[in-house]
């Protein structure tokens, strides 16, 4: 459906991607993975599978040893971080997402600071999207609740207008109530018509409400299909999704 889309070629894609942390010992080994425009697209897996190394990858903070990567029809490898956010890409990882010692509105404007635009519109609609944050504009980011501050890191990704989020992680460490919050944050924010990259161990929630997934196994794509079609693979929900509710 989304192939109808102007554009024919997928809005990310990722072949044969080998890439890790040391010379010679490759975490992603030979992953392929793809991101139409608009679609929200799940990563799962076990600990340890890569999948935040593919976030990381992708975003350019390590270097593919073999393979290809295209975003919006461009190579983006070799690119730097600040490069790719200019083509329209955000990252927010799971743990140092924020200024602690600044305010929410700071917080807010250094997200948009490669920006030469009027940012109160952009803060507004933020402050719309997220009600608490507008409530807490003024008060230290240090000092929200996990939820918030998850909340802040997406409001200020947000803040680029980007076509596509890679979010690591974001229902890490929070509350099963504050969980099902970001959850509809994310959706909401796909809604609006940013794509979304969702690595996530929630494996159950984050399948339902994606367009399709990918089970990451030893650094390689083991499976991929529409969400709900994932959800519903017995092996997948033998592997992935039993343990997952205990966690």
């Amino acid at each position: 459906m989304s192939d109808s889309l102007t554009h024919s070629s997928p809005l990310l894609e990722v072949k044969n991607v080998h890439a890790g942390y040391i010379k010679d010992v490759d975490i992603l080994q030979g992953v392929n993975f793809r991101v139409e425009r608009g679609e929200l697209v799940t990563v799962i897996g076990p600990n340890g599978a890569g999948k935040s190394t593919l976030a990381k990858t992708i975003f350019g903070l390590l270097t593919p040893h073999k393979g290809s990567m295209t975003f919006n029809g461009q190579n983006i490898i070799g690119l730097k971080s600040n490069q790719i956010v200019q083509l329209g890409m955000c990252y927010v990882p799971q743990i140092a997402n924020v200024f602690p010692s600044l305010s929410v509105e700071e917080n807010l404007e250094m997200g948009a600071f490669v920006r030469n635009v009027p940012l109160k519109p952009l803060k507004d609609k933020i402050y719309t999207m997220f009600p608490k944050l507008g409530d807490r504009r003024n008060q230290r980011a240090g000092t929200l609740s996990g939820g918030e501050r998850q909340m802040l890191a997406m409001g200020k990704a947000l803040m680029l207008e980007p076509s596509l989020l890679l979010l690591d992680e974001p229902s890490a460490a929070l509350s099963p109530i504050l969980v099902t919050q970001v959850f509809e944050q994310i959706k909401q924010i796909n809604q609006g018509g940013t794509a979304i990259v969702l690595v996530e161990q929630n494996a159950r929630k984050a399948l339902e409400m994606a367009h399709r997934g990918y089970v990451l196994e030893s650094g390689r794509d083991a499976m991929s299909g529409p969400g709900l079609e994932l959800l519903n693979d017995p092996k997948v929900g033998e592997l992935y999704l039993g343990a997952g509710k205990a966690h």
